[in-house]
């Protein structure tokens, strides 16, 4: 089993187990932000379940339906899992409006703090290792799940400072208060994820700093005369490009196939973290200036 899948099914666990301990608290203390986090770690569960079936089918070969294979599971299970936590945030922001309207009071607090604490230690090593296979991988619904559980982190963090203040000044306001923050910090997280995965089901360029690596490459091979339609995207931890080079007149096509291959190859190892897919097309000459006229 691939790294990635046990990275999933691991956080699913994981998210099972906080989800019974704070939604029991949540419920027996009346606290908002303890609830808050409950379904944040429920949702948590449901996406981390989402992610493995996501995987394990973006990891199949192409086929006589998908020609290009099924990576952009991946970009479309970070845009679920980003518009999930967007969802959840704005029910955590009506149930804390809704506490601060009815002041309702907070019980069992001590219980409260103590399962938080063990939340915020269980979260950290499960944030830590997610980020270890990330950054190994490079794949982006695990980078996904790793942002969803540091904001986890961040949150549980938070709700357990403001329990403690509850504690020793009774100040029970901070609990709706703290709730409304953890609501658009959620928000705010989820933005750039759902407009990535968005980009990548739109067939977006890669990064500004990647398409320079790739001209670079380019402009360094000395058996070609120039090269131009240069277009790239991604799907999910795949990289395809596509690129016309342009030889002199004079070349053999079995010269020119030589340098398409080394070329190929020299893209690939551009980018080690990732499966590279290059379409090189060799032209004879410079026909770029008859592509833009068609």
């Amino acid at each position: 089993m691939r790294i990635e899948k046990q990275a999933t099914l691991v956080s699913t666990t994981v998210a099972f187990f906080l989800v019974t301990f704070k939604l029991t608290v949540g419920i027996i203390s009346g606290s908002v932000a303890v609830l808050a986090s409950a379904i944040d770690s429920l949702l948590d569960m449901v996406v981390s379940t989402f992610n493995y079936f996501a995987l394990h089918n973006a990891e199949k070969e192409p086929d006589e339906h998908f020609n290009f294979g099924r990576r952009k599971l991946e970009p479309l299970a970070a845009v679920i899992e980003g518009t999930i936590i967007s969802l959840s945030a704005l029910f955590i922001l009506y149930e804390a409006i809704s506490k601060m309207v009815q002041h309702s009071p907070i019980e069992r607090l001590d219980l409260s703090i103590g399962v938080m604490v063990f939340s915020l230690i269980i979260t950290a090593g499960l944030v830590i290792f997610l980020q270890t296979v990330a950054r190994k991988t490079g794949n982006m619904v695990i980078e996904a799940d790793a942002l969803h559980y540091k904001t986890d982190l961040l949150t549980n963090g938070a709700v357990l400072v403001s329990l403690a203040v509850i504690y020793f000044t009774d100040y029970t306001f901070i609990d709706p208060l703290l709730g409304i923050g953890i609501a658009v910090y959620m928000i705010y997280s989820a933005y750039p994820l759902i407009k990535e995965g968005i980009l990548m089901l739109l067939d977006a360029a890669l990064d500004p700093q990647s398409v320079s690596k790739i001209h670079s490459l380019l402009d360094g091979q000395m058996d070609i005369t120039g090269y131009h339609d240069l277009r790239t995207r991604r799907s999910g931890s795949d990289i395809y490009l596509s690129v016309h080079i342009v030889f002199s007149i004079s070349t053999s096509l079995y010269d020119a196939h030589q340098v398409g291959d080394r070329i190929e190859l020299a893209l690939k190892n551009l980018f080690p973290d990732n499966t590279v897919h290059p379409l090189i097309h060799l032209d004879p000459y410079d026909d770029s200036e008859n592509d833009h006229i068609e």
